[in-house]
């Protein structure tokens, strides 16, 4: 039987059109997903949208429909969106799925019926963008520590979670399990602004907010988005319903994939939940960084000329997804910020995707089909330099299996472009254009040709989960059958005998000033 590995992004609030930024964590998602389907892991991957709540409502009110057509909008925008990135997630959950809307008043109930919900009178500082409750203490200069807007007074009747009790069991759990929130920053982060200062109980319901899931034994109060959302990633495996299966099979989840901002509700509040559920936890909470636009955060409220040009929508028909997808992952380093630029895009797609891979797999093809009419040759006549690449080769592929086991996607594709390189210096060390037209030394350029070729497909190999289009022509132009998988990753000589297809160039130099020019007019 397979191992199985199960992989979710936060569900995304869809009051507007999803951005570049939640592009992000989806496609990094679909990259771990992938390289665990090459490690022959039975893998379930799954994302979606979080359709409840104020904000939805009057953001549908906004754009003069109701409130179902608004969001199937969305849902149907963000799904092209992932179509068009190649996202290949596995189930595309929704909060306004019937057998979500069950399952989260079964969850509800539960959690009454085992004393970990009570009712009284919530006095607190509500966000309404954030759609959060603050006190007093964890305002920054008096405003949401999370958006920095105004907060505003608000007292409403509802049902609160005993979040209170769970101070000792969440700090056990990260002594215990060191690895489960990472990086490791993020859990002093949660131990000293959060649990050290004292757990409040948490309001998970709501009479000010009819869009939403009502309880079912108190039907004028709305179960708020701790408690609704949060449980998704049992219900899209369908705990609580007809046929458990999925969560029987899936379920503890190996990775919660989400952005830094969201990091207190599921490493926190989402564990204290399924602690009074007695569920297992899921194994890693990953917090990653933002991606920043002139030092700020790429947001759906922000509107300008200037980031409205980072819109996949338009940038994947102009220069291809693996592109947008490389551009995501090896900018925003692990668990930190990276930054936005247009024209850090455009560098990087000349740089790495055009001189490097692309230059590699051109410069090689061109070469065997003029000197071995594309028959990949034999290896025989060996020479310290080819000691010195397989050397690189090895290590790097390591390097990026080690940097895949705590998903450090942004150095695990340094490794991969390493590889390339190397394999452009030694073309420059060799010059099989030289060796070419000496008769004596053909055996060498064989040698030479054969070990640029097992470079290509052990690079091209390590590189799709990350870049799945282009990797994909270059494996089947080796004649590498589908489904790839990570078998022969490790072993340097085990291309077979054949003839190399002819590929057209994977990612043509761009003009940065003529392409910044015309950007400019989108």
């Amino acid at each position: 039987m397979k191992e199985k590995f199960y992989i979710t992004t936060p569900i995304y609030y869809p009051s507007s059109k999803l951005t570049i930024g939640n592009c992000y964590t989806t496609v990094i998602c679909d990259a771990i997903a992938r390289f665990e389907k090459l490690e022959d892991k039975d893998v379930f991957y799954m994302t979606g949208t979080d359709e409840h709540g104020q904000k939805v409502f009057e953001a549908a009110q906004k754009a003069g429909k109701d409130v179902k057509t608004h969001l199937d909008d969305i849902v149907d925008d963000t799904k092209k969106l992932w179509k068009l990135l190649n996202v290949d997630y596995d189930k595309f959950i929704r909060t306004t799925d019937p057998n979500h809307v069950e399952a989260v008043k079964k969850i509800f109930n539960k959690l009454y019926e085992k004393g970990y919900i009570y009712k009284s009178t919530y006095k607190g500082l509500y966000c309404l963008p954030c759609e959060a409750f603050w006190t007093e203490s964890q305002l920054v200069d008096g405003k949401c520590p999370d958006c920095g807007r105004e907060v505003k007074p608000q007292e409403e009747e509802a049902y609160f979670f005993k979040l209170s009790e769970f101070s000792d069991k969440l700090l056990k759990l990260y002594n215990d399990n060191p690895k489960f929130l990472l990086p490791t920053s993020r859990v002093n982060e949660m131990v000293n602004n959060f649990i050290k200062p004292g757990l409040e109980d948490l309001c998970v319901s709501r009479t000010s907010v009819k869009w939403g899931i009502p309880v079912e034994f108190d039907p004028k109060h709305t179960i708020y988005v701790w408690i609704d959302a949060l449980s998704n990633y049992l219900t899209g495996l369908g705990y609580l319903s007809d046929d458990e299966s999925n969560f029987k099979k899936y379920w503890p989840a190996d990775v919660h994939m989400v952005g830094k901002d969201i990091v207190r509700f599921h490493a926190i509040i989402w564990p204290a939940v399924l602690m009074a559920l007695d569920l297992p936890l899921p194994k890693r909470i990953f917090g990653h960084g933002w991606l920043l636009l002139g030092g700020d955060k790429l947001s759906k409220s922000k509107k300008t000329e200037t980031i409205e040009c980072t819109d996949p929508r338009v940038l994947v028909p102009r220069y291809g997804a693996d592109a947008v997808r490389y551009y995501l992952l090896r900018e925003i380093p692990f668990g930190s910020d990276g930054s936005y630029s247009t024209e850090n895009f455009l560098n990087r797609f000349n740089s790495d995707l055009c001189n490097n891979f692309g230059n590699l797999v051109s410069r090689t093809f061109s070469m065997l089909k003029k000197y071995m009419a594309s028959e990949i040759p034999e290896a025989s006549e060996e020479a310290e330099e080819d000691a010195d690449l397989k050397q690189l080769v090895k290590e790097e592929t390591e390097r990026v299996f080690k940097c895949m086991e705590d998903f450090d996607v942004s150095k695990s594709l340094a490794s991969i472009f390493n590889i390339f390189s190397k394999a452009n210096a030694y073309i420059e060390k060799t010059e099989p254009f030289r060796l070419a037209k000496n008769p004596e030394k053909q055996a060498r350029l064989a040698t030479v040709m054969r070990n640029l070729l097992e470079c290509i497909r052990i690079g091209a190999t390590l590189l799709y989960p990350y870049l799945p289009n282009s990797a994909e022509k270059v494996l089947d132009a080796l004649n590498i059958e589908k489904p790839f998988n990570f078998d022969d990753v490790r072993k340097f000589y085990a291309l077979k005998k054949g003839t190399v297809k002819p590929l057209e160039i994977l990612f043509p130099r761009l003009d940065v000033p003529k392409e910044l020019e015309e950007i400019a007019k989108l």
